[in-house]
This record gives structure tokens, sequence and C-alpha cells, in this order.
């Protein structure tokens, strides 16, 4: 599973990042996770807000903090 937070390195953006990271920890998953803050690969997602959650390349949320519970929810999903 391929994982990416986008954001341009805001608090918001790294605590996503720490959530998902717990997450991934907690669910016991095999998954590469990837902080993309490089603005013209961001938009290459096309989403208007940021930060986004990313998993296989599919956005799944954006302009959101989600917390470790709703991280792991849209994961187990997959």
């Amino acid at each position: 599973m391929n994982i990416k937070i986008l954001g341009t390195g805001c608090s918001k953006c790294k605590v996503l990042y720490e959530n998902t990271e717990k997450a991934i920890a907690e669910l016991g998953l095999e998954a590469t996770l990837v902080k993309e803050e490089d603005i013209v690969n961001i938009l290459k997602y096309n989403t208007l807000t940021l930060p986004a959650l990313v998993i296989d390349e599919k956005v799944v949320s954006s302009g959101h903090i989600l917390s470790v519970t709703q991280v792991k929810d849209l994961l187990t999903k997959k």
C-alpha cells in the first residue's frame, strides 16, 4: 500500500502525517508513507485543500486533519 500526505509543510500536514504513521503501526500494515511537499506534484492530484491523504494514488480526504481512528477506518476500507 502506498500512502501520501500532500501538504506544504504546515502544522496541519505534520499532524496528519503523524496520525497516519500511528494508524499504520497500530494496524500492522506494510505500507510506504511519503510526505509530498512539492507543489507541482501536489497539483497533479486535483485537490484544492490541504492537507490531503492519498491511498494508492486516490485522494481519500482533503482539507481535514484526520484522527488516528479516522485514518485507520480509511486504511481498512481499502
